[in-house]
């Protein structure tokens, strides 16, 4: 019991107070395309990432689809690419998520007056794993533990659909998962919003040229926001939806 306690009392407090001013150590966040010209011919970084998010004249990153992996860095010899702590990634439109030495930042979330007057004090999500593989599954649930608590903001994950103001989907979307992910959504009450979590979710990440994908319910119903990473961190997820919902 006393080995317990000395243990709690060296990690500290680990309840983050200010989530927007959170600085997560370690975290391989935004990616920073620089000025250096490519050697001619030069594709080593498009060669080496596996989601096919990296794309030529001008270099442009689309963190729709990228991992985070950070492979694309050592393997640049003009030093082009790079990654910050930064966790703000999120965004309103898919477009808005591709980066380039011109369009270096993300465009800023603008709120949306009808989601902050319907859902600014009471927000519940429905997480949906459409083929996923656990790991923005295991950050969504992370949302709710001690260092985020975003319950303190009026935003819970329910278990009903019944019960739910908003989709929150993480996975490729794959065939198996069509049926399931579309009787969610049908069963959850109007107006409703889709949060895409994730590579997979945004664009189908490394499977996104698989065959066993069916990405259809993405076509007809368009989130209201994109959340990238492999996985998604929670401060990513937090921040873009406190800016959208217009919470202080």
């Amino acid at each position: 019991m006393i080995k317990s306690l000395r243990v709690r009392k060296s990690q500290g407090s680990q309840y983050i107070p200010d989530l927007r001013a959170a600085v997560p150590v370690g975290f391989r966040g935004k990616p920073l395309i620089g000025e250096a010209v490519c050697a001619t011919g030069c594709s080593a970084c498009v060669a080496v990432c596996p989601s096919q998010a990296i794309t030529l004249a001008p270099v442009q990153i689309d963190l729709g689809r990228c991992v985070l992996c950070g492979d694309c860095e050592p393997v640049c010899p003009a030093a082009k690419l790079s990654f910050n702590n930064d966790f703000k990634l999120a965004a309103t439109s898919r477009d808005a998520l591709r980066v380039s030495a011109a369009h270096p930042d993300i465009d800023p979330i603008k709120v949306s007056a009808f989601l902050h007057k319907r859902f600014g004090r009471s927000l519940k999500l429905r997480s949906v794993s459409a083929g996923g593989c656990n790991g923005c599954e295991m950050e969504i649930n992370a949302l709710s533990n001690v260092n985020f608590d975003l319950g303190r903001y009026g935003i819970d994950i329910v278990a009903s659909p019944r019960h739910a103001d908003g989709l929150v989907l993480s996975g490729p979307v794959n065939r198996n998962m069509v049926a399931a992910l579309r009787l969610c959504w049908d069963a959850m009450p109007q107006p409703k919003l889709v949060i895409a979590v994730g590579a997979c979710a945004i664009s189908g990440g490394v499977f996104a040229d698989c065959d066993t994908l069916d990405r259809q319910f993405l076509e007809t119903v368009k989130p209201s926001l994109y959340v990238p990473g492999c996985p998604a961190h929670p401060l990513t997820f937090i921040a873009g939806l406190m800016d959208l919902l217009g919470i202080a």
